[in-house]
């Protein structure tokens, strides 16, 4: 992989990560369709780690109430609002980990292929596309319970399959729950910070063990683009998103999975 080749990617998986369109199918595709080499693991690595500092940077506010309402609710013994809000984060996690180590080697070698990004791009954009145009729109977080979030942390397993798209399917189902743009991406966000940082500790831990050789300048690159660029993403996504709502990342997906299923032909 040379260095513009990492750019690109660096600025793919920013652009994509936090967005209902898959980074996975769009790192994949140029492999693909481009012939790119694979990024290596230690990329990987970088790029999910820059996007990691952007959101916990972003939602800074809800990390540091969550932690701080455990330490109220162990003073005065009882729950508040801010940290049965961090443990619906973990309850909604525990799906996508254990799918994650039952079915991730299935995965890698049966589904990183062209046609499954196209059917997945095409069907869980039409159900995002329902969620939207349906969903009532109507609460707030502060309503979420314990089996709205299993709910939505089942979905989140689904994006395990590359195309399919952690934000977009978080986001899908708890707008079929009911609840509003911006607090269905607000803890389809949050969600996103322990599975990213559960996959780079996995990542990290299979590069120490391979002994792979690191181009620290390169992960660098990785990490400052993903994370400016993830950053940027996130903002301009919530500032726009009661605006102009999901059909613009419906018809995008529409697009690319036709696209590519005439590129398949």
């Amino acid at each position: 992989m040379d260095w513009f080749q990492a750019l690109v990617l660096a600025l793919i998986q920013g652009l994509t990560e936090f967005l209902p369109i898959s980074s996975s199918a769009h790192l994949i595709l140029p492999s693909q369709i481009l012939g790119w080499p694979d990024q290596g693991l230690a990329f990987d690595v970088a790029v999910h780690l820059g996007t990691l500092l952007a959101v916990m940077v972003y939602y800074r506010r809800d990390l540091v109430a969550m932690v701080g309402g455990a330490g109220v609710a162990v003073q005065q013994r009882q729950m508040n609002d801010d940290l049965k809000l961090g443990l619906l984060v973990v309850l909604a996690t525990i799906p996508a980990v254990a799918f994650g180590f039952l079915g991730d080697d299935f995965i890698e070698q049966e589904l990183r292929s062209a046609l499954v990004i196209a059917i997945t791009t095409l069907v869980f954009g039409a159900l995002l596309w329902a969620s939207d145009a349906f969903g009532k729109r109507a609460f707030s977080l502060a309503r979420l319970g314990i089996a709205g979030a299993i709910f939505i942390g089942l979905a989140q397993a689904l994006a395990l399959i590359p195309g399919t798209s952690r934000s977009g399917i978080t986001i899908t189902a708890a707008l079929a729950l009911g609840y509003r743009r911006e607090d269905a991406a607000r803890f389809s966000f949050l969600l996103s910070i322990p599975v990213i940082l559960g996959a780079g500790l996995l990542k990290t831990k299979d590069l120490i063990e391979q002994q792979i050789a690191v181009d620290w300048a390169m992960m660098a690159l990785g990490v400052v683009v993903s994370a400016v660029t993830a950053y940027l993403t996130i903002v301009f996504f919530i500032r726009l998103l009661e605006r102009i709502g999901m059909l613009p990342f419906v018809i995008y997906r529409l697009i690319l999975g036709v696209a590519l299923l005439f590129w398949l032909a």
